[in-house]
């Protein structure tokens, strides 16, 4: 597996210079910029806040966090990490529920110079094996207890397994022996809260998971769709490319500073991660995930007196349209995973938001009442998110563009799917022209796309 190093990369405190009279390129920002410059402006907004029934399923208190107090935590648990002393721009996995504990330890990854790479919680240990092996990574921050489950006490067997995997580090209760405990790391480390997101961001490594069953899933499901049970794919992407991701989720969302979104996704992969943390710090918004689901605590969030925008899994629509969750909001987004129905989708819904995950390439996103996903998979030149003059100047077709090949595979090109595969065999050289090809194409009927299939 090819090594993605970057360790010419300059350090916080310069930039790169290139040759002749050209403008210096600024460092890349991370989501840690992004917290700060809340955090100087508004630091008693709340940032994080957990979700209530937290306690039952985690044995943690359920805390709201302001911008002020989430700089300095994750400041503590990154002086902590550099502690440990691995290399710059190691991969570090994250392997947590949606909770406060693992956003601040997502920026203090980010601020230890390291490389975020989450992993899902709910993976077994033979799955996270291979995530491990695949993305090279050297340490992992979980936590002690996430129902009857023990993360921490399975990422331990994961590293007798795996050699270079050196670190075990959780938020208790349930720390085993030879775990480094993160709630003591905050209580013994100060850090430099004010050097939060000063210095450049090493970007963040997903895991895309092709394989499995071919087709759309079935109509009217009302439960998840199975996982795919392909070999997870690392995938690399710079800090800029989710920040990009996150923008292009955020146009239709219209989230507005001081905001909720309320998220049911886990922040595991780039469509949890746009949607939800990275959406949050770019709006200035407050963030609160509910990783386990309780209708009871849902409702009861839905009803504070805040201006909220749900991200739920689409194959929730059929149970939410059968309630009074969607008058509440100013925003439902339903988030799709590719290959998928979209036939299946209620008409007529203003205020309703879909995004579409093609593996961890490209995220597309769009109002049904305007921007419709369906529209835009039919008629590509409409997938350009920004006009033209707000996009960056190595870009004028805004944050995302969307091509259909004769065989009527889509490709996505754009600062919101910037992202190479990890894996042995791929170069710079095979996407010259910045294109990303997935395995999927659009059905189309009467000049809409009706479903997302893979290829053969």
């Amino acid at each position: 597996m090819r090594r993605d190093d970057a360790s010419s990369r300059p350090g916080p405190a310069q930039a790169t210079v290139p040759a002749g009279n050209e403008a210096p390129v600024p460092a890349p920002m991370g989501l840690g910029a992004l917290l700060a410059a809340v955090a100087d402006r508004h630091p008693a907004r709340i940032a994080f806040i957990d979700q209530a029934s937290k306690p039952v399923w985690c044995g943690r208190p359920a805390i709201a966090w302001t911008y002020a107090a989430a700089r300095e935590i994750a400041a503590r648990l990154a002086e902590g990490l550099q502690q440990l002393r691995l290399p710059p721009r190691s991969p570090v996995g994250l392997c947590m529920a949606g909770m406060a504990e693992a956003h601040l330890a997502f920026l203090a990854i980010e601020q230890a110079g390291h490389i975020p790479c989450p992993l899902p919680v709910t993976w077994d240990e033979d799955r996270l094996l291979q995530a491990v092996e695949a993305a090279q990574i050297l340490a992992v921050l979980t936590q002690g207890v996430l129902g009857a489950e023990r993360p921490a006490e399975t990422l331990c067997r994961v590293a007798m397994r795996y050699f270079p995997l050196r670190f075990i580090a959780a938020f208790g209760p349930h720390v085993p022996d030879g775990v480094l405990g993160l709630d003591q790391v905050v209580l013994d480390h100060r850090g430099d809260a004010a050097s939060l997101g000063t210095g450049p961001a090493a970007g963040l490594v997903t895991l895309a998971c092709p394989g499995g069953a071919s087709g759309p899933a079935p109509a009217r499901t009302s439960a998840p769709p199975p996982e795919p049970e392909g070999a997870p794919l690392p995938v690399r992407r710079e800090a800029e490319a989710l920040t990009a991701a996150a923008a292009g989720c955020l146009v239709p969302l219209r989230v507005e500073p001081g905001e909720r979104i309320l998220s049911l996704l886990p922040p595991s992969d780039l469509k949890g991660l746009a949607t939800g943390l990275a959406a949050a710090l770019l709006a200035g918004a407050t963030l609160e995930c509910h990783p386990v689901f309780d209708a009871g605590t849902l409702s009861a969030a839905l009803d504070q007196p805040v201006p909220t925008h749900l991200v739920a899994p689409a194959w929730m629509e059929a149970g939410f349209s059968r309630t009074t969750v969607p008058g509440r909001l100013r925003t439902l987004a339903y988030v799709h995973r590719a290959p998928c129905r979209l036939s299946t989708r209620l008409p007529g819904r203003p205020g309703v938001v879909d995004i579409v995950a093609f593996d961890e390439v490209a995220l597309l996103s769009g109002r049904r009442d305007a921007q419709d996903v369906g529209l835009v998979l039919a008629a590509p030149e409409r997938a350009a998110l920004v006009p033209e003059r707000a996009a960056p100047a190595s870009d004028r077709g805004g944050l995302i563009q969307l091509r259909r090949d004769p065989d009527g595979r889509l490709s996505f090109r754009g600062p919101a799917c910037a992202a190479r595969m990890l894996r042995r065999g791929i170069t710079a050289d095979e996407n010259p022209d910045g294109w990303m090809t997935s395995r999927f194409r659009a059905s189309l009927f009467a000049g809409v796309a009706t479903a997302i299939t893979e290829i053969p």
